[in-house]
């Protein structure tokens, strides 16, 4: 939170805290042109999306560096903005899949993806490394699917977003969200040869 707030000492913003904090429906129009309102906006939802970032990237460093890109992007569109705070979450999260999906191309992660499971074995006698090489297949296994697949499948399993939330936040409807989201986890099944999806977390009841 301190590289974002230095960052905007140096442009449009300049976030101090703020003992007071403003309702919901009044936030979004005092952000505009209220520092400290900006400032409890940050606050909200800074760590929902960095928890977010880290889940789509398996990096935290990355997802700090996301995050703030992010949160600098609302900074230089934010008088584009018209709608209620959670519609603003759900901008908020539209801007973060662009990054994420920019840079997973820019790495070239599904070519380093096939690589590691060509050149790395499943099979460890220590726990410890079992459980990383495990985490970096399934890692390995969500980078390979196409955007949409991983978005979905970050926000339902790992974020615990029902698929109508999903849906609110992506712009389309539950039944689209659910159709997706049962070919990606389909996918990422085959890819990590387990018969069913009780190795991922979460999801609505």
């Amino acid at each position: 939170m301190v590289m974002i707030t230095e960052t905007l000492n140096i442009g449009r913003f300049v976030i101090v805290d703020s003992s007071s904090e403003l309702e919901s429906a009044e936030l979004i129009e005092e952000a505009r042109t209220n520092y400290n309102a900006f400032s409890i906006l940050y606050r909200r939802h800074y760590d929902a999306l960095f928890k977010y970032c880290v889940h789509r990237l398996f990096d935290r460093h990355l997802a700090e560096d996301i995050t703030s890109q992010v949160f600098l992007r609302v900074v230089e569109k934010f008088n584009t903005f018209r709608g209620t705070e959670k519609q603003f979450r759900g901008w908020l999260y539209v801007i973060a899949t662009n990054f994420i999906n920019e840079h997973l191309r820019k790495a070239a992660v599904h070519k380093k993806a096939e690589n590691y499971l060509k050149e790395n074995p499943q099979n460890h006698n220590n726990n410890i490394e079992d459980k990383n090489a495990k985490l970096e297949s399934l890692k390995n296994a969500i980078h390979s699917l196409k955007p949409k697949y991983q978005t979905i499948i970050t926000l339902y399993y790992f974020e615990k977003m029902k698929t109508e939330q999903i849906a609110e936040t992506l712009g389309t409807t539950p039944a689209t969200i659910r159709s997706q989201l049962s070919r990606g986890a389909e996918k990422l099944r085959k890819k990590m040869n387990i018969k069913d999806n009780a190795f991922l977390m979460g999801g609505e009841k």
